[in-house]
């Protein structure tokens, strides 16, 4: 094998290490899916904010696992800052659309019910 062939072969092994170290930490899909408070149910609500904490709880599981692969030394400080960045504004984008969505259905069902977080 000549030396540019050596390098390209050690370039691929070394982004396929990378590619694994990313892949050891798998951020969760974000919900989908957030109730019309118009139109939701008492039940339908309760049911999307468990699966609101849920996926808190995948992000904080997701932000440990970006600090140990750091730790490892497979991702730079910047990268499991980024990443962390993304999924913690995802994670408020959908919280905050959930909000408005409670603060809808508690103003046209005229209770406090049982949605508080």
């Amino acid at each position: 094998m000549n030396s540019p062939q050596r390098i390209l072969l050690a370039l691929a092994v070394a982004g396929a290490g990378i590619l694994q170290a990313h892949a050891d930490c798998v951020l969760p899909p974000a919900p989908s899916k957030i109730p019309d408070g118009k139109t939701a149910s008492e039940q339908e609500m309760l049911t999307a904010m468990q699966t609101l904490k849920e996926y808190n709880g995948d992000v904080e599981t997701y932000s440990k696992c970006l600090a140990f692969e750091a730790k490892q030394n497979h991702l730079s400080q910047m990268d499991v800052a980024r990443m962390q960045n993304d999924a913690v504004e995802t994670l408020q984008k959908i919280a905050a659309r959930f909000n408005e969505q409670v603060r809808t259905f508690k103003a046209k069902s005229g209770r406090s019910a049982s949605l508080q977080r």
